[in-house]
């Protein structure tokens, strides 16, 4: 499924154009047929209205008609880009098109979402409280049962939890079995209704009570994920999950800070521990208790204020986030074929410190389209004036035709030897 994403992914890089390259197509469509026209009546006016040879004025048409060919101009632009992604694959940086990576430069704010993008995905658990003349044992196998049914990064530290412990119980079986987005599951267990789900949950179903508020503030505090277990009543126990950082997470936001970019976390964990995380690596903004379309209106509100804004994701709920994000950058490595899918930008080994990198490359790359263009008019305009004068031979356009293409084409392929550190 992952090498037919990249395929799809590579097909779409080539047929996905830069701006500066469709700019240089529209100008080209315009250019050329005006210099054609401009040649035939160098040609043709002298010798025709003024009684002029034919021969000397069609070698001035001919000339004219080498010099203005846009060869240099063309080609400048598709090959510092195609340079430029390869580049990017070379670094771990899989990127959808040539307008992502011109486009780069501009980002001013990045939204990043805490697991499995800043934290390694992987949590474990890490504490166990019962209340209520429940067991752990008990409270694990319950929470275990619901979450064998769920997909998230907790629920699968929760059951292979209960695995490790060996408990002799099987478990148990559940009936409608319902996934609350950006709050846990719920479902029916010997008739009886149960919820496993963070800290926000609880507190919409109102059973939370000060000793319960009190164990969830001193393990939030601690930087670790909370996770409720109740009946639609009370609650029976909370599991605390923990999941470290990714060694890559603290280093990424200094180097971001350094190039002026903001960070902003999306999180769908509790404001306290989220708070924590941010401290930890050094965050612009926190958002804590994040809901997917809570997450897309953070975009919103960043798109206003920044234009320029990318999100970095790995899962499902950050899937419309990533789409509506200027860039959508995704963890290649483990994150959700959807999210693969969204994102503009796949960072392969999931090191966040690439998401600098990138923008480094997208400026590198801006900086050389801009030379190759610049090159390309001004030798354009230098040796038309020649042409006009009578300065110019047919040999020397061809040189300077030949000779400006092959330049733009050297100076966009030294993007391929540049380090970005």
């Amino acid at each position: 499924m992952r090498e037919q994403l990249m395929k799809m992914d590579l097909l779409k890089a080539q047929a996905d154009r830069a701006p500066t390259q469709r700019f240089v197509d529209q100008f080209s469509k315009i250019y050329t047929p005006i210099m054609v026209v401009l040649a035939i009546l160098v040609a043709l006016i002298p010798p025709l209205v003024f009684s002029a040879p034919f021969y000397p004025w069609i070698a001035k048409a001919l000339i004219l008609l080498v010099i203005a060919c846009p060869c240099a101009l063309v080609i400048s632009t598709p090959v510092t880009v195609v340079s430029g992604l390869a580049a990017a694959a070379k670094l771990g940086l899989l990127i959808k098109g040539g307008t992502y990576l011109e486009n780069g430069h501009k980002l001013q704010a990045i939204a990043l979402d805490k697991t499995g993008t800043l934290t390694q995905g992987k949590p474990a658990v890490t504490d166990i409280v019962a209340f209520n003349n429940i067991t752990n044992e008990q409270l694990l196998t319950i929470a275990a049962s619901l979450d064998t049914h769920s997909e998230h990064p907790v629920a699968y530290a929760i059951v292979n939890h209960w695995e490790s412990k060996n408990i002799k119980d099987s478990l148990l079986e559940v009936d409608q079995f319902l996934a609350i987005p950006g709050r846990g599951v719920t479902g029916y267990i010997e008739n009886k209704q149960y919820y496993v789900g963070n800290h926000k949950l609880a507190e919409e179903n109102g059973i939370c009570n000060a000793e319960v508020e009190s164990v969830l503030e001193k393990i939030e505090q601690e930087g670790k994920t909370t996770v409720v277990i109740s009946t639609s009543r009370q609650v029976l126990g909370i599991i605390a999950v923990s999941d470290s950082l990714r060694p890559s997470s603290k280093e990424a936001i200094s180097r971001l800070r350094k190039i002026g970019v903001k960070t902003i976390m999306l999180t769908g964990d509790n404001k306290i521990m989220a708070q924590t995380i941010g401290k930890q690596v050094g965050i612009d903004e926190v958002n804590a208790n994040m809901l997917p379309e809570d997450k897309l209106a953070i975009i919103d509100r960043l798109i206003n204020k920044y234009k320029y804004v990318g999100m970095v994701g790995d899962g499902i709920n950050d899937a419309p986030a990533l789409a509506k994000a200027s860039i959508g950058f995704a963890m290649g490595k483990e994150g959700a074929n959807v999210a693969l899918e969204t994102a503009d930008v796949a960072l392969m080994d999931n090191n966040l410190v690439k998401l600098t990198t990138f923008i480094k490359l997208s400026k590198k790359t801006r900086k050389i389209l801009i030379q190759n263009i610049s090159f390309s008019i001004i030798v354009k305009i230098i040796f038309f004036i020649l042409a006009i004068a009578g300065k110019a031979s047919l040999w020397i356009a061809v040189f300077a035709d030949m000779g400006a293409s092959l330049v733009v084409v050297f100076n966009g392929l030294r993007l391929l030897k540049l380090s970005f550190k």
